[in-house]
C-alpha cells in the first residue's frame, strides 16, 4: 500500500473515532514518506485526542519542522502545550500561528 493509501485509511479510522487503528495506518504512511506533512499533522491530532500528549508533542514538532510556514503546526502545538499545562509555550505557539504565513 502507498503512503497515500495508508493516510486515507487512517483518516477514515479517525473519522470513525477508531484512534488506535488510525494511528497504526498513519504511522505506516509516515514510515513510507517521513516528510508527509498531512500524515504528521493527522498523527499529532490522533495522539492528542487519544490523550497521549507526549506523542502528540513529538509528532507536532516534526510537523512544524516539516512545514514551518503552516499555521496549523503552531496551533496544534499550542493546543498540546495548553493541555499539558505549559501556558507560556502554548501562548508562544499561538502567537506564531498568527504570523506563520505572513511574509518576513
Amino acid at each position: 500500500m502507498s503512503h497515500e493509501e495508508h493516510y486515507e485509511k487512517g483518516m477514515e479510522h479517525f473519522a470513525e473515532d477508531q484512534l488506535e487503528l488510525a494511528i497504526e495506518e498513519l504511522k505506516q504512511a509516515v514510515e513510507a514518506k517521513p516528510e508527509f506533512g498531512d500524515a504528521l499533522h493527522a498523527l499529532t491530532m490522533c495522539y492528542y485526542h487519544h490523550g497521549d500528549l507526549d506523542q502528540a508533542l513529538e509528532f507536532g514538532k516534526r510537523f512544524r519542522d516539516q512545514e514551518p510556514s503552516n499555521p496549523l503546526a503552531y496551533t496544534s502545538l499550542s493546543m498540546i502545550y495548553n493541555a499539558k499545562g505549559m501556558v507560556p509555550e502554548a501562548e508562544e505557539m499561538g502567537a506564531k500561528a498568527k504570523t506563520a504565513e505572513q511574509p518576513e
